[in-house]
């Protein structure tokens, strides 16, 4: 028989001719049958004895089928269409679980849970039990995982890059009330979204020496010999979008020994040495965010990075020479977009590529390579703008330090011509000359880019005035913004179906496919009998958060109590210690005063310090001390509550914002970049009470000034007062208040078994005070007694949340996908009807 070889284009053909999509909205009994066949089948179970993981393994099976036959449609338009690819490179993606998700996006939620219920299983039993997938930290990967289901949505075509953790951050436990730490192994029990490619992998080299020889027109051509080759294979799961019209592709990289074994070594009796280099290589992908406080995590951190963006960018030029050929044409058909820092080595990655594989020259590779790259700021805190040690580079990545130096030098060149100062020289340096010689991938990301954005109107304006004042001022007009933005459909559809039910009924379906028509509620925030049904929907999610919280740490809270949350990442600047100082004032106040009007609040908190954040690791202490000091206090009368849930992740975000009344952001202005929170919470019927600080300044704009809780320092009032040099003991002895929480807390009050406890957290507030507690507590206090004001006044509390729920479709991320589309990649994007 003669063998038959295919081009990928004849293949493609066929397909077309043959395939044919199905129906998503499938019957019950049809979906039922496609259920039983994955569980007898890819299974291997009798329904008879299947037990709640393997009917979850099959209804996750059984949709996979409806989303594959998607996917491969949607990747033979894309190749048949022959248009621009976007390409998102993030160390995160906090995609959360998937079935409930897909579900909704393919219209099979209510077809599915009739098909189990057929068979006697509950769908939201078995949901519960799939694991997150845990591939983030917070908002930055909540944030890449709206984007790719919004790209999806919006119709751009578009692959998400990152790393496949093994055990991603960590699993967050609270031992008698401290953080303590243990692997988040969520894929023990394997994960049915993924699909491996064996044919998809590259080595990525680190280490070793260049060689420099003479080209054939006397140039120097540069030859890396890395000192260490590892295998990045690849991993893909779909992301589906909205109804299903489209289905892009996460891939992540798995990090492999090319000699998973040394034989040698081996049979010589060293059975542990003999797997060392295999246990190197892996560590790569083992864990997100490794403790970066020892130069070993530090060169494990840097490997991460440059091994997840080597991969990611050798797999974007292979896909294009194999489709379009010419390299040079790279940047009209790929758009790369750098998710914070983390990627900025692309920059380099990319010229070395360009430069040393495909011969370009300088200048065409350093051309392609900013026309095609685009970088994301997500932060204006200094320290938090990655720099690696040169010594560090030039050890792993010694041919990409030698681009860097060269890149830099141009960038200096540039400056001095333009007649910039000293000063103003060492600020646009790629290399930081100040505490050590250091390469600041800021910097790398911004020059290597042709736009630079911001994640909100006020950060991306503090950032031509603060990190990158000096390098807006040699390259002007490249600073844009794109507010961030969240998908309705995970945040809204997916997280609070008794809501979404009840705005379907209310106002129609037209705001499924376009956030901005929940502006058609506005009429009903004043009606009483709306207002009945929307607090009803409120309670439910209530009930249901109360209900964990029993189950999870043992309290009993009240859901007609105001359910005050403060769920985000535990950090210094976004304040968890101000919330919690303010708290112990509530507290103090109502035992002094019994007779007054209490609004009755339950305080939750949750959110993972980084395992080496030692000062965040003991606010999360205190939080927990002041805890069991109020929970157990007759004298409050149930009218405090203090919560601290352990494990924040998606799934958890996802019963807690649709409880949410209240939710705090209270950031010290001019430091959070944005926030996503707030929209989630803003979406789901909560009232903000924060700063004007990141997307909370649109997001007043936008739900109106009344119907939202605004103190604090403005962001210039912040930077006035730093060049000022306050003293932040004054600002105590200022506040009678603030005074008396701050001795209770360190003279040992909610810490009786160890007084000194928290005497290092109040020592710093009254000498040093970096993010402003001191300053802003006394207006935090006076804003949460009108929050109390508002609260007794039922009616108008449900007005104003009615507004922030039907205001809140301008922070759809799929906005924010058609912003990015159209001003920075240059992709057409699908008509909203």
């Amino acid at each position: 028989m003669q063998n038959k070889l295919y081009s990928a284009e004849a293949a493609l053909a066929v397909a077309d001719d043959t395939a044919k999509l199905p129906e998503a909205t499938g019957d019950a009994r049809s979906f039922r049958d496609l259920i039983l066949a994955k569980l007898t089948y890819a299974v291997g179970k009798d329904p008879i004895v299947a037990r709640d993981h393997d009917w979850l393994r099959a209804v996750s099976l059984a949709l996979r089928d409806h989303i594959v036959d998607r996917w491969m449609a949607t990747t033979r338009g894309v190749y048949r269409m022959g248009g621009k690819r976007v390409y998102y490179l993030s160390l995160e993606f906090l995609i959360g679980r998937l079935l409930k998700d897909g579900l909704n996006n393919l219209s099979l939620l209510n077809t599915a849970r009739e098909a189990l219920a057929s068979v006697g299983v509950d769908l939201d039993m078995i949901a519960e039990m799939e694991p997150d997938a845990a591939l983030g930290n917070g908002g930055l990967g909540r944030l890449a995982a709206c984007f790719m289901e919004s790209m999806a949505t919006v119709g751009v075509a578009a692959y998400g890059y990152g790393i496949r953790y093994e055990n991603g951050l960590f699993r967050q436990n609270i031992v008698d009330g401290w953080q303590t730490e243990s692997p988040e192994n969520w894929l023990q029990n394997g994960n049915p979204w993924e699909f491996p490619r064996r044919e998809v992998a590259y080595e990525v080299g680190f280490g070793g020496a260049v060689e420099a020889t003479d080209g054939w027109d006397g140039s120097a051509v540069h030859s890396w010999k890395p000192a260490e080759t590892i295998l990045a294979v690849a991993h893909d799961t779909p992301a589906v979008g909205w109804r299903g019209n489209r289905v892009n592709t996460l891939r992540l990289w798995s990090a492999r020994s090319l000699d998973p074994i040394s034989l040698d070594a081996f049979n010589a009796g060293d059975h542990i040495g003999a797997l060392a280099d295999r246990t190197k290589v892996e560590s790569i992908s083992r864990v997100l965010y490794p403790a970066d406080s020892t130069p070993a995590g530090q060169e494990l951190r840097l490997r991460q990075e440059y091994f997840f963006t080597s991969s990611s960018l050798q797999d974007i030029v292979r896909r294009h020479l194999q489709q379009h050929r010419d390299i040079k044409t790279l940047p009209t058909k790929a758009a790369i977009q750098l998710n914070d820092t983390h990627p900025a080595i692309a920059v380099a990655e990319m010229m070395r590529i360009l430069i040393d594989i495909h011969s370009l020259s300088w200048a065409d590779a350093f051309a392609i390579t900013r026309e095609t790259v685009s970088y994301t700021n997500h932060t204006l805190l200094p320290e938090a703008l990655e720099t690696w040690p040169v010594p560090l580079i030039e050890r792993l990545l010694p041919r990409h330090m030698q681009i860097i130096y060269a890149i830099n030098a141009r960038v200096l060149t540039e400056a001095r011509g333009s007649g910039a100062s000293d000063a103003m020289i060492s600020a646009v340096s790629i290399i930081d000359e100040t505490h050590g010689r250091r390469v600041r991938m800021g910097n790398l990301a911004f020059v290597g880019s042709h736009k630079v954005n911001g994640v909100s109107a006020l950060h991306s304006d503090l950032m031509k005035e603060t990190v990158f004042r000096d390098l807006n001022a040699l390259f002007p007009g490249r600073i844009t913004n794109k507010t961030n933005g969240i998908t309705p459909r995970r945040w809204l559809m997916t997280a609070n179906p008794g809501l979404t039910t009840l705005l379907r009924e209310t106002i129609g379906d037209a705001y499924l496919d376009d956030a901005e028509k929940l502006k058609a509620l506005n009429p009903f925030a004043k009606d009483s009998s709306f207002q009945e049904h929307f607090a009803a929907v409120k309670h439910a999610n209530k009930a249901r958060l109360a209900k964990m919280i029993q189950q999870t740490v043992g309290l009993r809270v009240d859901p007609s109590a105001m359910f005050d949350v403060h769920i985000k990442r535990i950090h210094e600047y976004k304040r968890q210690l101000l919330n919690i100082l303010e708290t112990i004032a509530l507290y103090n106040a109502i035992r002094a005063h019994p007779e007054r009007d209490w609004a009755p609040r339950v305080k939750i908190f949750a959110g993972k310090a980084a395992a080496s954040y030692t000062s965040a690791k003991y606010i999360i202490k205190l939080i927990n001390d002041v805890a069991k000091v109020v929970n157990s206090d007759p004298a409050v009368r149930n009218l405090l509550k203090v919560v601290f849930m352990p494990n924040y992740n998606v799934s958890l975000a996802e019963v807690i914002i649709p409880a949410a009344d209240l939710s705090e952001q209270i950031s010290t202005a001019g430091l959070e970049a944005s926030g996503t929170g707030n929209m989630k919470f803003g979406l789901n019927g909560a009232l903000t009470i924060g700063t004007l600080d990141g997307a909370n300044v649109e997001m007043k704009e936008h739900v109106g000034d009344d119907n939202i809780f605004i103190f604090g320092l403005k962001a210039n009032e912040v930077e006035d007062r730093k060049r000022a040099g306050r003293n932040p003991s004054d600002n105590i002895a200022a506040s009678p208040i603030l005074h008396e929480v701050l001795d209770s807390v360190e003279s040992g009050v909610f810490s009786p078994t160890d007084r000194e406890r928290h005497r290092g957290t109040v020592q710093s507030l009254r000498s040093s005070d970096w993010f402003f507690v001191t300053d802003d507590f006394d207006a935090y206090g006076a804003m949460q007694r009108n929050v109390d004001a508002l609260w007794a006044d039922k009616a108008a509390w449900r007005e104003k949340a009615i507004l922030n729920v039907a205001r809140m479709g301008w922070f759809s991320s799929d906005r924010t996908i058609r912003e990015y589309a159209d001003e920075i990649w240059g992709v057409p994007t699908l008509s909203v009807e």
